[in-house]
């Protein structure tokens, strides 16, 4: 998880409704995240060629308020990039979301020094991440950037003007490897837009490397 701090403004277009900004410490992220699915099931059943595959999306965090007073933390996807076109499809016909197919890989290499972590993606050239972290892993700090980052259990998405579309995500709380260094060689522009080409140039705040874990993503409703 690579993440930047933006002017709030770059985000409200892609606010869902009911949904405000949600700031760490007076600062507005935006999070370039890689994970890979393994052993993934649709309604409980295992599509071939489909159970282990990369994921590389663009996201940020918000807030929304229930009729019942409580507060949810959640993400919005700006894009998610898949390399199965099934995976595109499914994903957006389910829950709404802007997933777009690409070719994608991955590293994770293990030694004495520690992890080092990359993701691929991309069409008329590669995309990367890469990380090295350490091998030990650490407990998220409570009141924790990496806290902020991590823990949201609620996805959001901009249907249009008027919809939004709201689905649970179920994961228990992970852990961390702490990075040593990180590098990022992206296009923004040409993925995720040209207001986004800045990012190029910006250096990232912080970056995560998490453990992982079992994740189950419930069916998604609308929000009144």
């Amino acid at each position: 998880m690579v993440n930047y701090v933006v002017d709030p403004e770059l985000l409200y277009p892609f606010l869902p409704k009911n949904t405000e900004l949600d700031f760490y410490e007076e600062k507005c992220f935006l999070s370039l995240v890689g994970f890979r699915f393994l052993n993934t099931k649709v309604y409980g059943i295992k599509i071939p060629y489909h159970i282990n595959f990369e994921e590389v999306n663009l996201r940020f965090y918000v807030r929304h308020k229930g009729k019942d007073g409580s507060t949810r933390r959640g993400v919005v996807f700006i894009k998610e990039s898949v390399p199965k076109k099934a995976i595109t499809w499914l994903a957006n016909k389910l829950y709404r979301e802007n997933y777009e197919t690409m070719l994608m890989k991955h590293e994770w290499n293990s030694g004495n020094s520690g992890l080092r972590v990359a993701y691929f993606w991309g069409r008329f050239r590669w995309n990367s991440i890469w990380l090295h972290a350490h091998s030990e892993l650490a407990d998220i700090t409570s009141g924790s950037l990496e806290e902020f980052i991590a823990d949201h259990y609620w996805g959001y998405t901009k249907v249009d003007g008027e919809k939004t579309l709201e689905y649970e995500i179920v994961h228990p709380r992970w852990k961390v490897y702490p990075v040593k260094k990180c590098y990022v060689d992206v296009s923004f522009d040409r993925i995720y837009g040209r207001q986004f080409s800045f990012l190029r140039q910006l250096c990232h705040h912080n970056a995560l490397l998490a453990e992982g874990s079992d994740i189950k993503v419930k069916k998604g409703k609308w929000v009144n």
